[in-house]
């Protein structure tokens, strides 16, 4: 039976032995299907009509009855991939959802049984239906790569072919020169009152000048009319050769990308930018790229530095000159004490995550550290950082988020380091 509302979309494809009736599915099934129907328009397909369920849909495996194990593992082929099955327990189904999940377990396929209380199993549905939408949300997006990669980035190299077939995503280079350019076109008038409407904003200004001011701002001006000619999703800079050629530095142009919903990271890092837009995509908040500057395994503390952070993440920020630099701009971003999540998507092709849940407890201010810097105590134990990290760069995002990335990161096939 389908019930309309104005919302999503949900085909079920039923298992079920014996003759199949869609009203008795239905009914025996409503207090499940009731609790789903507040956000989902629901359709009920039998199993031997899949080939009427459009390809591009959202769709899931719902098992109504025992005796249909033999049923479900001949058609295997046609289940929605990674497979997730849908089993509330009445007639023997969650008995037969075990047995055909073993099954395919011995196929090297994996799948996942969603059972408990019909709001239990409809928070799961939800929770994998937005990964759903965020995998093919991320299909099609450009990430600018522009200049090349910072040579101590040893271990963040990305392979742009590989990374296309699983993300559906597109690294585009783009020359350094092309930014200069733009950069020399842009005058101090251009860009005069934006500057100082920004410096207003900063709770202090301390060993920055006005012009160094100035030629940060002109360098977001040439990033950003880049990523619009360019449909750019997100970007990654290689902001060091700015300092060389423009005498500026990125960090408060990369600030303000951020800030504008535009991912933007330092380094040319191709790893912690794809993790950053796939932060942005899954939980609609912006990401603070750091580095783990010290690490306290025996109370699991991590500090986390940079010296750029996208101004809507903090409470209070201010201008300060580049850590290792002491030119143009950076930005000491001071956040307030609460939950956060810890998050990296590495490895050359993309496939391995890290995740974990923490408390922000203090912003320091050490001066051998990079300028925003915070001290987050994990959920979990920090000898990944020392015995088994994805590289240096680590992404935090505001807020609970750990079991939404990583239920959208094993959605794609993705192998958790911990």
């Amino acid at each position: 039976m389908t019930r309309r509302n104005n919302n999503m979309e949900l085909y079920l494809i039923i298992f079920i032995s014996g003759v199949y009736k869609k009203e008795w599915v239905y009914e025996t099934h409503k207090e499940l299907f009731i609790s789903l129907e507040k956000y989902f328009t629901l359709h009920l397909v039998p199993y031997y009509e899949t080939d009427r369920v459009p390809s591009n849909v959202y769709k899931m495996i719902f098992i109504a009855s025992g005796g249909v194990e033999d049923q479900a593992m001949r058609c295997v082929s046609v289940f929605p991939y990674p497979i997730t099955i849908l089993a509330d327990g009445l007639h023997n189904s969650l008995a037969a959802a075990m047995e055909i999940a073993a099954c395919i377990r011995t196929k090297d396929l994996k799948v996942r049984i969603i059972h408990g209380t019909p709001e239990q199993m409809t928070q799961q549905v939800l929770a994998h239906h937005r990964s759903y939408l965020a995998k093919h949300e991320l299909k099609g997006k450009r990430i600018g790569v522009i200049g090349t990669p910072a040579p101590w980035l040893v271990a963040s190299h990305v392979d742009y072919l590989l990374a296309g077939q699983r993300w559906g995503v597109n690294y585009i280079d783009i020359p350094a020169e092309n930014i200069y350019k733009r950069f020399h076109q842009i005058s101090n008038d251009d860009i005069g009152v934006e500057a100082s409407l920004f410096a207003s904003r900063a709770k202090a200004c301390q060993d920055a000048t006005p012009d160094d001011l100035l030629r940060a701002m002109r360098l977001y001006k040439a990033l950003k009319g880049t990523c619009l000619e360019e449909y750019l999703d997100a970007v990654a800079v290689s902001c060091f050769a700015f300092i060389e050629e423009l005498n500026t530095t990125g960090c408060l142009a990369l600030s303000l990308l951020n800030d504008d919903g535009i991912p933007a990271g330092c380094e040319g890092d191709l790893q912690s930018i794809m993790s950053v837009l796939m932060a942005q995509t899954i939980t609609g908040q912006p990401a603070f790229m750091g580095n783990p500057s010290f690490i306290d395994t025996q109370h699991n503390e991590l500090l986390l530095a940079h010296c750029s952070i996208p101004t809507r993440m903090t409470t209070e920020f201010i201008l300060r000159d580049h850590f290792e630099t002491r030119k143009g701009i950076a930005i000491q971003g001071l956040m307030h004490e609460g939950d956060v999540t810890l998050f990296k998507c590495g490895g050359e092709c993309l496939d391995e995550f890290y995740v974990t849940e923490g408390y922000l407890t203090e912003n320091t201010n050490m001066v051998t550290c990079c300028r925003t810097q915070v001290k987050i105590k994990l959920d979990t134990p920090a000898n990944y950082f020392l015995e088994n990290p994805l590289g240096n760069h680590h992404i935090l995002i505001q807020g609970h988020h750990a079991n939404l990335l990583k239920a959208f990161m094993l959605l794609n096939r993705c192998k958790q380091r911990e």
